[in-house]
């Protein structure tokens, strides 16, 4: 949906606040850092230099210089939590393509089509809903296409115009359809696997029978892979092992020497050039066979979890994997080894931004739910190139990033407190009260440190780490957010405030909140409090009276608060929305940046702007960096 364009405009009737900060409207680009969770890659059947990537947040990456370099592409779907595990391209027209999509949050999805390449998507009436775990294209019809969704198993046989179920409704054990596989030869012959077992007709759908035979009863089948030179040949595979089939699934007998600890195998791939070459993408690694089954070795590290195998079509020693967490492998050697390829495409939760208190160019990002291949990542280029500088940290999720006077930078992670001496490449623990609590925010003032904890005490220490003393809300719940400005120190649970006025000295509990749950708190230069609920947001000025500010911003609850030094602006981001909001007073809100994409928090940093999107990394608006003076904007519509 295109956004209204908002111009600055002089009129008798608005008020015009003048400011020192941030252009309006400056470009959004995607700095990364680079990599993380791929889901699915494909080759353009006319072009193999071209291949998408499909991620976990509906968002579709291409690259066109055979996986080398990324960039942003399509999205599809209306939210950030579509699983795009399928994109086939027509092998007879590449222009017209489909994206099978299910969502992580709730049990849905859709089967969108494009007719131009990509340009454009469109979603099939009859599919939308559907959860689809799986999709396939006949190799010997382009236009019989099969849907494996939650609730059975689908048919289109012109293109996906029109869909017909083929699973018995309602049927106990053809439901839960993660994988499938459509006979080269007879697209009437198909395989469904489901999560416990496999299924197979030879009509078309109007029969179906288990095939079981050598399989392990409790088995969910994630792949199933059909030889196109001896269709008899079946491999699948399961959460317990890999198994073949050379009786078109009569009998399957297991591989052997694959540990059972890799044995979650998500993908099957054969190479289109050597039938008797098969890759199997497991939790552990990446296995590969060069004998049709017999034996198998590992080609990858065994922390590599692979999604899915992409083969060159013209050069079988060219692999591609997209992979969890580290993104895009590649081997040009026949899977001797594999190297990394994210330039430009970035899948990231960053929580924490920090830019180094010298040098604005330096920037430290903190990761969650990336483990060893996370951590903390740092550029000395504003955002042009990054390298991992995690050694100590050993795969923890890290929140918060906070720099002293002397250029330490402290990490909060979900496993205690960490420092980064200045010049050095290794974080050591800061030692805490209790056992290692989970530190989801933190504020430096001078010498003194404010470190929340989910354990439910805020630790204060005024000699940076070297003792602590501590404060506890009265219903033990975890501190999450905490803001320090000009000797004011203001630390909140879900329900709970507790204010100083001196520097961290002293602590009083806020009494009569007027919220329900805290969203986010911010302390301005003139020590006024501001905190955001689902009720809207609420002033308290030097300790008065909490008050409710009437504000123009949209009719969403306010998910991110942040107080900017440069500009005196209060910065909001609301639920679910791209735009970074600012105001001067906390009624009258303009917009300040649109990222284009879901956001988790804005971060000012001096001249620049920056926001942490939710799944995508880093957003860094550039144009006019700075401007001399800024007229507010409308947040409302025109």
């Amino acid at each position: 949906m295109l956004r209204k364009r908002w111009w600055f405009a002089l009129a008798s009737a608005c008020v015009v606040s003048f400011f020192i900060g941030y252009a309006h409207g400056a470009t959004p680009h995607m700095i990364g850092p680079d990599g993380r969770d791929v889901r699915s890659l494909a080759y353009d059947p006319h072009n193999p230099d071209r291949i998408l990537l499909g991620t976990s947040s509906g968002q579709i990456f291409e690259s066109r210089d055979r996986g080398l370099s990324w960039a942003r592409f399509a999205h599809v779907g209306t939210g950030p939590d579509y699983v795009l595990d399928h994109i086939i391209f027509d092998p007879g027209d590449s222009r017209k393509l489909y994206v099978a999509a299910w969502s992580i949050e709730r049990e849905t999805g859709e089967l969108f089509r494009s007719h131009n390449g990509g340009k454009s998507f469109e979603s099939l009436n009859a599919m939308k809903g559907k959860s689809i775990r799986s999709f396939a294209m006949a190799p010997s019809n382009s236009k019989i296409l099969i849907a494996g969704a939650l609730d059975g198993v689908f048919r289109s046989e012109d293109a996906g115009d029109r869909w017909t179920r083929i699973s018995p409704e309602g049927h106990k054990d053809i439901k839960n359809i993660e994988s499938l596989a459509i006979d080269p030869k007879n697209p009437d012959v198909i395989y469904a696997g489901t999560w416990h077992l496999a299924w197979k007709t030879e009509d078309g759908g109007n029969n179906w029978h288990q095939i079981k035979n050598g399989v392990i009863d409790d088995s969910d089948v994630f792949s199933l892979i059909i030889d196109p030179n001896q269709p008899s040949t079946v491999y699948l595979s399961a959460c317990s092992g890999i198994y073949k089939s050379t009786s078109g699934g009569d009998l399957f007998r297991k591989a052997q020497g694959i540990p059972f600890s890799a044995r979650r195998t998500r993908v099957l791939k054969q190479d289109p050039n050597h039938p008797e070459v098969v890759f199997a993408g497991t939790t552990e690694g990446l296995w590969k066979t060069q004998d049709a089954g017999t034996t198998w070795h590992r080609v990858t590290a065994p922390n590599i979890i692979v999604n899915d195998v992409m083969i060159d079509p013209r050069d079988s020693t060219r692999v591609m994997l997209a992979t969890d967490r580290s993104g895009v492998l590649i081997s040009t050697n026949n899977s001797a080894s594999f190297s990394a390829s994210n330039e430009g495409f970035a899948h990231r939760q960053v929580r924490a931004l920090l830019a180094d208190n010298k040098n604005s160019s330096v920037l430290y990002a903190g990761m969650v739910n990336d483990k060893e291949f996370g951590g903390v990542f740092v550029t000395r280029d504003a955002g042009q190139r990054w390298s991992q500088l995690s050694n100590g940290l050993n795969g923890r999720d890290v929140f918060t990033l906070a720099q002293d006077e002397k250029g330490n930078v402290y990490a909060g992670t979900n496993a205690g407190l960490f420092r980064l001496a200045q010049n050095t490449r290794m974080w050591t623990r800061v030692a805490l009260p209790g056992m290692m609590p989970n530190v989801p925010d933190l504020a430096i003032a001078g010498n003194s440190m404010f470190v929340p904890t989910t354990s439910g005490a805020l630790l204060i220490s005024r000699d940076m780490g070297k003792t602590w003393t501590q404060q506890h809300a009265a219903k033990k719940e975890p501190f999450l957010k905490v803001r320090a400005n000009n000797g004011m120190v203001a630390a909140a649970t879900y329900t709970t405030l507790l204010v100083s006025a001196d520097g961290g000295k002293h602590f009083n509990v806020e009494q009569s909140l007027p919220v329900t749950l805290i969203t986010g708190i911010a302390v301005d230069t003139d020590q006024n409090l501001w905190i955001s609920s689902a009720q809207g947001l609420f002033r308290q000025q030097k300790g008065g009276s909490w008050e409710p500010m009437s504000t123009d911003l949209p009719k969403a609850k306010i998910t991110s608060l942040d107080y900017d030094q440069s500009s005196h602006h209060l910065l909001a981001i609301v639920d679910g929305s791209s735009e970074v909001f600012g105001s001067a007073d906390g009624q009258k809100w303009h917009r300040m940046e649109d990222a284009g994409l879901p956001l988790h928090r804005a971060i000012p940093m001096r001249d620049r702007m920056f926001a942490l999107s939710l799944y995508e990394g880093i957003v860094s608006f550039e144009g006019n960096n700075r401007m001399s003076a800024a007229m507010e904007q409308p947040s409302g519509n025109e």
